[in-house]
C-alpha cells in the first residue's frame, strides 16, 4: 500500500493570504498533536527494509540526511529532511482530500567559502500522488524533491539518492553505506524525555560515503570522490514533547577514524537539561549507549540572529562517556526559517568535532527552540 498525497496551492504571492494559509496548517497540525493522548511505544524488533519505509500509523516521522562535501574546490555543508505528520482530526473523514498526512521537507546548503546558508522547503498533503511516501522502503517524493533508497547490487549495503531543486542551489547526491545500521537507545527504541510514552522508534546510517553534484546560481560542481561524509537518521514516534520541553540540542558526528558519535539533550525554558542521551560505536564494534546522566551539554560561545533575535550556542562542550568533545561551528549564521512549512525557526548546521586540541570529525549541530518554543 502506498500512501497518496495531494500538495497544497501554490502558496499565494500576498503575503497577507501566504500567512494566513499557513496558519491555517499549522493550526491543523497543532489540533492534531493534542487530539488523542500518547502511548508507550512497545519494544520491538526493526525489519528492513519495511521500517526504511514510512509508518503513517503513528503520528510524527522523518528522514534526514546531512553532511559535508569538497565540490569546485571548495568546502559545503548540506541537509536534506523529510517530514511526515499525521493528522489525527482528518483520520475520520471520507474524502481523497482529506488532509490525513502532511508532508514537509527542507533543505539547505552551507557554502563555507562565502560565507551564506541557502535554504528551502515544500509542503504537501495526502491526495493524487503529487506527493508520497512508500511504506515498504524509503521513497519519498514531494513535488520535484525526492529521497530514493535501494540495495547495492554488490550487497554491501544500502544506497540512497536525493534530488533537490531550490530557487537558488540544486543537490543531486548519491550516499553509499559504509557501516551496518545503527540502532539508537534500546535496540531501536529511544527514550526521549522521563515518562515512557516519550519515546520514538530511531536508526541512524553514519558514515556515508558521497557522491553526485551541487549547483549554484546555475554553476554545477562534481563531489570530489572521497571527499565528504554524510549521516542519515530515520525516526518516527507517537509521543508528544514533554510539557516543560522548550526545544533540543543534538549532534550526529562522523569521526575521522570511522566511528559515530550520537548526543543529544531535550532542554527546558531555563536552559536545564531535561534529558538526555547518546551513543557511540567504533568500526567493527557494538555500539555504546549513553544513559540520560552520562550526557551533558555546557555552551562555550553564543551568536545573536539578525533576522530572529534568537540567541544560539555556537560552541558546545560535550561530555559523553566516551569522552569530552568540543563542537564549534564552521559557520555561525546557519539559521533555518521554516515558518512556511513546520513553522519552526531553528538552527542547524555544519560543525567539527574536536577532542584535546586536534579536529577529530565533522557533522551537524542541531539547536531548536531559541527563536520560540517547539511545538510537536
Amino acid at each position: 500500500m502506498r500512501m497518496r498525497q495531494l500538495m497544497f496551492p501554490p502558496l499565494p504571492a500576498d503575503p497577507t493570504r501566504r500567512k494566513a494559509l499557513v496558519l491555517g496548517m499549522a493550526g491543523a497540525m497543532g489540533t492534531a498533536a493534542w487530539s488523542s493522548a500518547a502511548h508507550a511505544l512497545p519494544p520491538r524488533t526493526l525489519a528492513f527494509p519495511r521500517d526504511h519505509g514510512s509508518h503513517p500509523e503513528l503520528r510524527t516521522e522523518w528522514w534526514y540526511i546531512t553532511g559535508y562535501a569538497l565540490a569546485g574546490g571548495r568546502g559545503w555543508g548540506f541537509q536534506v529532511t523529510f517530514f511526515r505528520s499525521r493528522v489525527d482530526t482528518a483520520q475520520g473523514i471520507q474524502s481523497a482530500f482529506a488532509a490525513k498526512q502532511l508532508l514537509f521537507a527542507h533543505a539547505a546548503l552551507t557554502d563555507l567559502k562565502g560565507l551564506r546558508l541557502h535554504h528551502d522547503q515544500r509542503i504537501a498533503r495526502a491526495g493524487f500522488g503529487v506527493a508520497q511516501a512508500s511504506e515498504a522502503d524509503t521513497a519519498i517524493r514531494l513535488q520535484d524533491w525526492s529521497l530514493v533508497r535501494s540495495d547495492r547490487s554488490d550487497g554491501q549495503g544500502g544506497h540512497y539518492a536525493a534530488r533537490i531543486q531550490g530557487e537558488h542551489f540544486g543537490l543531486q547526491l548519491e550516499f553509499d553505506a559504509t557501516q551496518p545500521v545503527l540502532l539508537q537507545g534500546r535496540e531501536g527504541l529511544s527514550r526521549k524525555g522521563p515518562e515512557s510514552t516519550q519515546a520514538s522508534y530511531y536508526y541512524s546510517q553514519p558514515q556515508l560515503a558521497v557522491g553526485g553534484t551541487i549547483v549554484l546560481d546555475g554553476k554545477r560542481m562534481a563531489i570530489d570522490p572521497g571527499g565528504g561524509r554524510a549521516w542519515m537518521d530515520h525516526e518516527w514516534s507517537e509521543a508528544l514533547l514533554h510539557p516543560e520541553a522548550q526545544g533540543w540540542d543534538w549532534i550526529g558526528m562522523n569521526l575521522l577514524d570511522g566511528s559515530a558519535l550520537t548526543a543529544f539533550r531535550l532542554r527546558r525554558a531555563d536552559g536545564s537539561a531535561l534529558w538526555a542521551g547518546g551513543s557511540f560505536r567504533a568500526p567493527g564494534q557494538v555500539a555504546r549507549v549513553f544513559d540520560a546522566t552520562e550526557v551533558a551539554f555546557t555552551p562555550e560561545r553564543w551568536w545573536t540572529s539578525a533576522v530572529s533575535g534568537a540567541r544560539y550556542p555556537v560552541q558546545w562542550r560535550v561530555q559523553t562517556p566516551v569522552g569530552v568533545f568540543l563542537v564549534r561551528s564552521l559557520l555561525d549564521n546557519q539559521e533555518l526559517d521554516s515558518s512556511a512549512s513546520t513553522g519552526a525557526i531553528y538552527w542547524e548546521g555544519l560543525s567539527e568535532l574536536v577532542r584535546e586540541g586536534t579536529v577529530v570529525g565533522k557533522g551537524y549541530l542541531e539547536m531548536t527552540g531559541y527563536a520560540r518554543a517547539l511545538k510537536l
